[in-house]
């Protein structure tokens, strides 16, 4: 007995003798795979790839995104402090005509100097909007446009509160009116999902 029948794929159709090779131009339509006998094709599935809970949100939410928000926050300070710092160190030193080691010194004290201080700023406020955005997202169940200007605006009352009440009034001012223009910028690109729900009804 022959053992041809090992290098064959199985089949569960006709008899070898009454079957009859596809045509080329089936075989070109029809990728099969090289290792299995059945059509690949049969394992793409259209259901996604994530499974979320019935009723639950397809997107992180404000504590997921807390994490990341203050890592960037303080990546990007230390980014523009230190890039202030090489400014200001190479602006005096060559007033104070310093070379060599000396001014290399100096150009690295201004840079870590200048980028830990502003790295430091950002992260403190990337941590007390995430803050209060996840106790807003907690207390009103939802989460929203409200939260995050209300967020903005309790973030730049609280870090000014030490400086005076119109330095407060103004750090207020300034969280509403960065988070406002935020809001209207999710608005415009279409991502809002409350105010795509208060479209349908108008």
């Amino acid at each position: 007995m022959s053992d041809d029948y090992l290098s064959k794929p199985l089949s569960f159709g006709a008899p070898s003798g009454e079957s009859q090779p596809p045509s080329r131009q089936q075989r070109a339509s029809t990728p099969m795979s090289p290792y299995l006998n059945y059509d690949p094709r049969f394992l793409q599935s259209a259901q996604p790839e994530f499974i979320f809970p019935e009723g639950a949100s397809k997107q992180r939410g404000r504590f997921e995104l807390a994490f990341s928000q203050i890592g960037s926050s303080v990546m990007i300070g230390a980014t523009i402090g230190g890039a202030a710092g090489l400014y200001n160190g190479v602006k005096a030193t060559s007033l104070a005509q310093q070379t060599g080691k000396l001014r290399r010194t100096q150009l690295l004290n201004h840079v870590m100097k200048q980028g830990s201080a502003t790295a430091n700023t950002l992260g403190t406020i990337a941590v007390m909007y995430s803050a209060f955005g996840v106790l807003l997202q907690w207390a009103r169940g939802e989460d929203d446009e409200i939260n995050t200007v209300l967020a903005g605006t309790t973030t730049g009352l609280l870090y000014k509160s030490t400086a005076g009440l119109r330095k407060c009034a103004i750090g207020g001012g300034v969280g509403l009116t960065l988070s406002a223009l935020y809001c209207l910028y999710g608005i415009s690109r279409g991502t809002s999902s409350k105010f795509n729900d208060y479209k349908q009804y108008m």
